[in-house]
């Protein structure tokens, strides 16, 4: 297996660990991509991207990064009320008023993006396909009951997150959440990433590989146990009652890569994610794009829930759409030992089975990863996480507990 790309002498590291995930760590096919200041200092890629053809990772290859959609989400939240269009604080029926019934009438947009609003599932089943029909989903979101008390808890709103900040979106902007982030982030910053994949790209995505529970020494996480055990559960309708979504290979499917969704929908490169980040880094623009302006971006990284999470059964640590560092070292079931560890100033998101993209706006860097063999945790497996370790002790960073620290 070739390493492809570019790397700095000073990060060197990362290339090390890079390399030792495929010779160590069963990687197939990834890349990676870091900037510092605005400027790439690490673009690495290797491997295999399709198993069915052999077909081998190139530098524009694309992949599904799951989770790591909700970050371009919510961004585009924070774009509007950095603009003054959108007010977090306010309750969403001002914006998207068919939502004020059955006990959400005051569930505010910073409930819907820390994962507070109680709605990390649908009840009712949903028929074939529809994750692929905006107006079906917002409207089964507007009947749903919370599943507790609106910004009295928080839990992982997984696949319904996207639905819901994006229809405020949407209804604030006057279009699609994936319009909306092509000609307000991705076409200004010159970044590939779609909510919402062209045909003409399909040729260049490199399928994912679902995580294997059977492999010999296979931890399975809280929240797929519960799901297995207890049909009745939020994690259980949380990933069964998906309209087929869930079903194996057909998040691979062209139906999915075209639709537009703002949870899990996502497709990009490592290079994408960590150039989505990029203005993030460095105050909240870069080359004469403002996204957010500075008072927005401290609100960005601020925790805004943090504790035992209703969906995952696992401590989770939210700000308003993104991920803080929490590490999950002392939960008894070791399929929970994931997490994300980087420094206090960051904020990104994971995607299930490994990827990630972040900023850190003390250190000046924004970071992707992304792959195409999916581990089982729901954070960051050690492929993800032995790359930013390296990130930040080249930095000269040094680890406590879940962060690196100066």
């Amino acid at each position: 297996m070739t390493v492809n790309g570019t790397c700095a002498p000073e990060f060197a590291a990362v290339r090390d660990e890079f390399e030792r995930n495929f010779a160590e760590r069963a990687e197939l096919g990834a890349a990676v991509h870091l900037t510092i200041e605005g400027e790439p200092v690490v673009d690495l890629w290797g491997g295999v991207a399709d198993v069915a053809s052999g077909r081998e990772w190139s530098h524009d290859t694309l992949t599904h990064v799951w989770s790591c959609t909700k970050g371009a989400t919510a961004l585009c939240a924070h774009m509007l009320a950095s603009r003054g269009e959108l007010d977090v604080e306010a309750p969403v029926a001002t914006y998207w008023p068919e939502f004020a019934k059955f006990g959400k009438e005051a569930v505010t947009v910073a409930h819907l993006l820390s994962h507070q609003a109680g709605l990390p599932a649908l009840r009712q089943p949903l028929p074939r396909g529809a994750f692929y029909d905006w107006n079906a989903m917002t409207d089964a979101l507007a009947k749903e009951e919370p599943f507790w008390t609106p910004g009295a808890a928080h839990g992982y709103h997984g696949l319904t997150f996207g639905f819901l900040v994006g229809e405020v979106v949407r209804r604030v902007s006057g279009r699609s959440l994936g319009t909306f982030f092509r000609e307000e982030v991705a076409g200004p910053l010159g970044i590939e990433m779609h909510l919402g994949l062209p045909e003409d790209a399909e040729s260049r995505v490199a399928p994912n590989i679902p995580a294997d529970p059977t492999a010999p020494g296979a931890a399975v996480p809280t929240m797929f146990l519960t799901a297995m055990s207890d049909p009745t559960s939020v994690p259980a309708l949380q990933i069964g009652n998906t309209g087929g979504y869930m079903d194996p290979f057909e998040s691979d499917s062209r139906a999915a890569h075209a639709a537009e969704m703002g949870s899990v929908g996502g497709i990009t490169s490592a290079r994408g994610l960590a150039q989505l980040y990029r203005p993030l880094a460095l105050d909240g623009a870069y080359g004469g794009v403002r996204l957010v302006d500075e008072e927005q971006l401290a609100l960005m990284g601020r925790e805004r829930s943090h504790g035992v999470d209703l969906t995952m059964g696992v401590t989770s640590r939210f700000t308003l759409g993104f991920v803080k560092a929490i590490m999950n070292e002392h939960e008894r079931n070791p399929g929970d030992r994931d997490g994300v560890r980087y420094s206090e100033d960051a904020f990104g998101h994971p995607g299930i089975g490994g990827s990630v993209g972040f900023a850190d706006p003390g250190a000046r860097i924004s970071f992707g990863y992304v792959m195409n063999r999916q581990g089982l945790g729901l954070g960051l497996n050690p492929r993800g996480q032995s790359l930013i370790d390296a990130v930040y002790a080249s930095l000269g960073y040094r680890q406590t507990g879940a962060t690196w620290s100066r």
